[in-house]
């Protein structure tokens, strides 16, 4: 078994309609070349989500879109300039439970210029087949 290597990739994002779409490709092809193909549904759309908020509810449409592989997990964080959260407290926890159900853990926290969004995804091994039981052989 070959050593994995960590990586990180950083996009600054200037989020519009055309980008959202634009990112996820971005973002697939990455995982793809990373060797972690079974994550780029839920890492794109948990990051369509986060690019959506920032597009309906953001004064400042900028944002920073990163992801760090460590082996195990990857991590992504969408970071923006905007301080409020959406207005609607129903809306907060609808995109807090969507993005709870595709990825395995989640967080936000204050910066000084703005948020950062962040989840996780691990990479789940193949279920190991049963093994079947040996034919004992006549001595």
């Amino acid at each position: 078994m070959e050593p994995t290597l960590s990586r990180h990739y950083h996009l600054d994002v200037e989020v519009g309609p055309e980008q959202i779409g634009q990112v996820e490709r971005i973002l697939a092809a990455h995982l793809r070349h990373w060797g972690l193909r079974t994550l780029a549904d839920p890492v794109c759309h948990c990051t369509r989500m986060l690019l959506q908020d920032i597009e309906d509810h953001g004064a400042d449409k900028t944002a920073v879109v990163e992801m760090w592989w460590t082996g195990q997990h990857l991590v992504t964080a969408v970071s923006d300039h905007n301080r409020e959260l959406p207005a609607a407290q129903a809306e907060r926890q609808d995109l807090s439970s969507r993005i709870a159900e595709w990825s395995d853990g989640w967080g936000s926290y204050p910066a000084p210029t703005g948020r950062t969004v962040w989840f996780t995804c691990r990479v789940r091994l193949p279920e190991p087949e049963p093994l079947a039981a040996a034919v004992p052989v006549p001595g």
